[in-house]
């Protein structure tokens, strides 16, 4: 099943991961909404939504950029109008902002609890609701999020109760969709085994000498892909590790998503313990956090 003109409203499209989706949907000659915050330039972040509607261009898609906080509900209103008015429509919603803090209790301000829970989980809630009349007219309509599986173990959460809880609230979103929409509307997630190379890894987690031990944004890129192009009725409450997805889908070249081809590569966050990575490839024993 192609994309072609298809509508893809992404979140966080300005850069990195959400970027990397909207540029791999764009090949098939999709319409993507680039739904950011950053309309200038970023003294410390790569890309705008105006870059990234070009690269969408370049890539064979139609872009749309459009500033959006998905915290605030008229923002994220207007935006879907927008849409709908540019494109007829929306075929696809793909939860990719995301804000992260994973730090413990007492060295979690209250500012950062609402951040995260603000944008990771109200703001899929609440992008996803009002793109919902839209997806229920849609012919193959589906709700993607960039969100970890619901594997309740304490050691996800002792670390940083803040940033699991956020990030597993969009989750949950999932869970529930794939429930609610069933046969009509598709909701999967998908997730990292490793660690990608993102502004994340640099600025927040491991610097950007990390950079090597990590996968290419594109290898979430391709899982969504093939996620967006499943039937819409029968693909649903999937939560995804985006290698051995791929490698189902008859992938065989994982090392095309490395930074460095060869290399151990540093473990992600929430990946469950019965997740064995696929034949080839190398995990670090150590941790995001140390």
């Amino acid at each position: 099943m192609s994309l072609s003109g298809k509508t893809i409203f992404i979140t966080g499209a300005s850069r990195g991961i959400g970027l990397a989706i909207a540029e791999r949907c764009a090949r098939d000659g999709a319409n993507i909404i680039i739904a950011a915050k950053t309309a200038d330039p970023h003294p410390k972040l790569e890309g705008t939504i105006h870059t990234a509607a070009e690269a969408v261009e370049k890539a064979g898609g139609k872009a749309l950029p459009l500033v959006c906080d998905i915290r605030e509900e008229d923002s994220v209103e207007a935006a879907v109008a927008a849409a709908v008015d540019r494109f007829g429509g929306i075929d696809a919603v793909v939860n990719n902002a995301s804000a992260i803090f994973p730090r413990p209790t007492a060295d979690t301000p209250v500012k950062r609890w609402d951040l995260m829970h603000q944008v990771n989980a109200r703001g899929t809630f609440l992008v996803t609701q009002k793109c919902l009349p839209h997806l229920l007219k849609a012919v193959n309509p589906h709700i993607l999020a960039l969100s970890p599986p619901l594997d309740m173990q304490v050691k996800w959460f002792a670390p940083h109760v803040a940033y699991t809880s956020a990030k597993y609230g969009m989750s949950l979103c999932i869970l529930g969709w794939s429930g609610e929409f069933k046969g009509r509307i598709a909701a999967n997630a998908i997730w990292p085994r490793t660690a990608v190379a993102t502004a994340a890894i640099a600025n927040v987690l491991a610097g950007e000498e990390a950079f090597k031990h990590c996968r290419k944004p594109e290898i979430l890129a391709e899982t969504a892909y093939r996620v967006l192009t499943k039937p819409a009725a029968s693909f649903t409450g999937n939560f995804i590790i985006d290698d051995t997805f791929l490698v189902s889908e008859g992938v065989s070249n994982l090392d095309q998503y490395s930074v460095e081809p060869g290399a151990e590569l540093l473990p992600d966050f929430f990946v469950p313990d019965d997740s064995t990575p696929p034949p080839g490839v190398k995990i670090m024993n150590i941790s995001l956090t140390g």
